[in-house]
């Protein structure tokens, strides 16, 4: 399982919010690149960047600097929010980032995402409220159902399935061990978690689930880390205990070798 060390921008700023609310947001910083270059010399093997004003008004006002975060590390960066048609996207794959994650777009339009990932790696995001998909920014429910979603994407050839539940988000109360083990039994797309990660107990219990043979391909953790519950480099050894070293997904090795698409 891979960590994935997490950075929300909200207005140029790295910020957490509580349950996926904009008025309840904790402010971590100005200076997102460095953030990104201290995960990686921690040892993260990806970054996730989330353009919250661009998932909440579909303006990428982030953009320049998710792309100064790619190129300043050299670690693949996961990027989404605000992420609603392909002119969006690749203006994120020309900025260097590895793989885009679509929710709203690829909950509204299944068929672009399936365009998307025919030629670039794609993460599907599926944040949810019990089993109800909420989109834009998680302000509206979708009235669908996480695991019909889920199955959905499993066939169109995406890198990753990105499962939040929003009720857990930003809390440090434990990650959604029944819901991500369902999604995990349904479907056989790399699962990433994320959500109410907020010790390494937490990190272990997700590198544990096992069904049919399968694990969680990674859990993405943001709070615990600006708060110091843990650091990078104990959650990467905790995320990674028992696995075999082998290239880092999203690389040009990890494909030849069957990492996740």
């Amino acid at each position: 399982m891979d960590l994935y060390p997490a950075i929300d921008l909200l207005g140029g700023r790295c910020v957490r919010l509580y349950q996926g609310d904009y008025d309840r947001s904790t402010d971590y910083g100005d200076d997102p690149v460095a953030q990104a270059r201290g995960f990686e010399a921690d040892g993260a093997p990806w970054i996730h960047v989330v353009d919250l004003d661009a998932a909440r008004t579909g303006d990428p006002v982030n953009r320049a600097i998710i792309g100064r975060i790619a190129e300043s590390v050299g670690v693949p960066v996961q990027t989404g929010g605000g992420v609603r048609d392909a002119g969006s996207a690749h203006a994120l794959y020309d900025l260097g980032v590895a793989r885009v994650v679509v929710g709203t777009a690829a909950v509204e339009n299944p068929s672009f995402v399936a365009s998307l990932a025919a030629d670039h790696e794609v993460a599907v995001g599926l944040d949810a409220r019990g089993r109800e998909v909420a989109v834009r920014g998680w302000r509206e429910g979708s009235g669908l159902d996480l695991l019909e979603l889920a199955r959905k994407f499993s066939d169109l050839g995406v890198a990753a399935l990105v499962v939040t539940e929003i009720g857990r988000d930003g809390t440090l109360e434990g990650p959604d061990v029944d819901g991500l083990t369902t999604v995990l039994e349904e479907v056989d797309v790399p699962l990433v978690a994320s959500g109410g990660v907020g010790s390494l107990e937490d990190l272990r219990t997700l590198a544990g689930i096992e069904r049919s043979g399968r694990r969680l391909a990674g859990a993405i953790v943001g709070r615990a880390l600006y708060e110091g519950a843990f650091g990078v480099s104990e959650a990467v050894r905790e995320s990674t205990a028992g696995r075999a070293p082998g290239p880092v997904p999203g690389t040009a090795a990890a494909e030849s070798t069957g990492g996740p698409r």
